[in-house]
């Protein structure tokens, strides 16, 4: 069984807008169900668990049944950081997943996840045990040596970028989690499942990506995330 784990815990304060970024409403849609459809049309997801800000379940729900996301199973109240909204949604499926099913865990506020991304996960997984959507890094990075200046740089084919869906066996994920916060590593506020599991000192193994899969953080993400959707495919491009 395959299961995803829909991370919309967040209340999106650099958005500036009155209502959490993930419930925003683009063309009459709001934005946690452009990325709930996504998996609900993958035929290898099975089922749907959202970890969501408290208050706003009875709202998710009514906008799943209004969208007919038939595969949503569990709704989760986040935590107080990513890290523990992620343990929330993964304790909860304990009694729920067996060892070697598999978890993919996504950002809500990634609308633009598609079935060639979210395939590639899956079967990366089903190969490795894990998988992490990743990208090429095209820009080049520098060391601070002080607040003005460098004389280090990080080569950039080393260097990929990293982002959700990542995928995971659920035993070993569950297992992560549980030693992560009892031991205090991996938890902190920039850390994600990805890092966890490095600090933890497991091996992750790289899935495709896509510069389609943005994060709405702000604004500016908006708006791109509205252009994307009118996007016509010149039918010349290869």
């Amino acid at each position: 069984m395959n299961t995803a784990i829909i991370i919309a815990g967040g209340s999106g304060h650099r958005m500036g807008q009155d209502i959490p970024k993930q419930f925003i409403n683009v063309y009459d849609k709001p934005v946690i169900i452009y990325t709930l459809e996504s998996f609900q049309r993958h035929p290898k997801i099975d089922d749907i668990e959202v970890v969501c800000l408290d208050g706003w379940h009875d709202m998710l729900w009514a906008y799943a049944k209004q969208f007919d996301i038939t595969k949503l199973k569990w709704v989760v109240s986040g935590g107080q950081s990513g890290q523990e909204s992620i343990r929330n949604g993964v304790v909860n499926l304990e009694g729920q997943c067996e060892p070697d099913d598999i978890i993919v865990i996504h950002d809500g506020i990634r609308p633009l996840v598609d079935e060639a991304i979210l395939s590639d996960v899956i079967a990366t997984c089903e190969q490795y045990g894990n998988a992490v959507t990743s990208l090429p890094y095209n820009e080049q990075i520098f060391i601070m040596d002080d607040d003005i200046s460098t004389v280090q740089y990080i080569p950039r084919d080393t260097l990929r970028r990293v982002s959700t869906p990542q995928a995971y066996r659920f035993g070993k994920l569950d297992w992560a989690y549980h030693e992560a916060f009892s031991r205090g590593v991996g938890i902190g506020p920039s850390s994600y499942t990805n890092t966890m599991m490095a600090d933890l000192g497991e091996r992750l193994y790289f899935a495709a990506g896509s510069d389609r899969n943005i994060k709405l953080t702000n604004k500016d993400d908006l708006e791109m995330f509205k252009a994307y959707l009118k996007l016509e495919k010149d039918n010349w491009l290869k």
